[in-house]
């Protein structure tokens, strides 16, 4: 089936960052249909280097503060969608693709048309590695899957000790919400999930022409990707594609600062939970916040273990204000 596809990119403020991506989508061995650029930058750096370099199909428009943040922006993208297309493809400005990124998405979709959502695999954060035969591995160290084997991150081995760890795989929310970020192996298959990464997220139009990204996550939107997931989830199907082999460069411009990201780590991680949970247990209720106690000391503790002591301590107090904010002031679901 031949399926019509967009590619939306929300930028701020990243002009070489967009050019190093249009340049991979450029290279692509299946090109977007239209590509639409949704700037919010407060300056006209980025419209610069779009004028001087040409891409096909390529559609810029520069937003007002009014339509300014990722989940604005992406509505936007949204509404300016051709009517013909039947996916949208959103990625990150700071990514750059495989040559074969959209081929794959497109072949996950057709792959079962109960599939609604794809998503793809960072291949340079991509830890995971076939396992030794014949080697015993502390579970409590690493985490296993088919023939492959991840080194858990100290959080993780930290959850592991205190039972606190997510039963369910990766991309998967667990009733306390706080799930196994791993992704998966870049073994060219693919995997049904809750969670899909808005680095990189494709949906099919009966998604994005029935929901749209929350208006709760303005500015930065930490986890707007993770409520849209779970919602399209209403519509069929979110998957990974292994295939779908993208590069994510985490620009630092255009970032919020420490303690807001740390606010948001746990107040946008409150509002998700209640997305896929709206009445969850005692138990989860429990290990939901235990959790958030546990990463954030986890979190001091690099006031004294990392060189970057102060966003260390600024985003640990964050956290800790966030926490205490949602005993007074939960956030309310749209």
């Amino acid at each position: 089936m031949n399926l019509s596809f967009s590619l939306v990119i929300c930028t701020y403020m990243r002009p070489k960052a967009i050019l190093t991506l249009l340049k991979s989508v450029a290279l692509q061995t299946l090109y977007p249909n239209e590509i639409l650029v949704i700037d919010g930058s407060t300056n006209s750096e980025t419209e610069l280097v779009l004028s001087e370099n040409t891409f096909h199909s390529l559609s810029y428009f520069k937003v007002d503060e009014a339509n300014r943040g990722l989940t604005k922006q992406r509505n936007f993208g949204i509404s300016k969608v051709g009517k013909s297309i039947d996916i949208v493809c959103f990625l990150d400005d700071d990514t750059v693709l495989d040559r074969d990124y959209f081929k794959a998405v497109i072949e996950a979709f057709n792959d079962d048309s109960e599939i609604t959502g794809v998503g793809g695999v960072a291949v340079n954060e991509n830890r995971w590695k076939l396992q030794s035969p014949n080697h015993v591995y502390n579970k409590k160290l690493y985490y296993s899957l088919e023939d492959y084997i991840i080194k858990e991150s100290t959080r993780n081995v930290v959850r592991n000790y205190f039972g606190l760890q997510s039963p369910n795989l990766p991309g998967i929310m667990p009733t306390f919400s706080h799930g196994r970020t791993y992704s998966y192996p870049l073994n060219d298959k693919l995997y049904q999930v809750d969670l899909l990464v808005g680095m990189s997220f494709s949906f099919k139009r009966i998604v994005f022409d029935n929901i749209k990204f929350s208006t709760y996550f303005e500015g930065y939107g930490l986890y707007e990707d993770a409520d849209y997931s779970l919602r399209a989830l209403k519509y069929g199907k979110n998957i990974i594609s292994t295939k779908a082999k993208i590069y994510h460069y985490h620009d630092k411009s255009g970032r919020p600062n420490q303690f807001n990201y740390g606010m948001m780590v746990v107040r946008n991680g409150w509002y998700v939970w209640r997305i896929k949970y709206p009445k969850p247990t005692f138990v989860a209720r429990f290990k939901f916040y235990a959790t958030i106690v546990l990463l954030t000391l986890i979190r001091a503790t690099n006031v004294i273990t990392t060189s970057e002591h102060k966003k260390a301590l600024t985003e640990t107090l964050g956290r800790m204000v966030g926490l205490i904010s949602l005993i007074f002031n939960k956030p309310k679901i749209k």
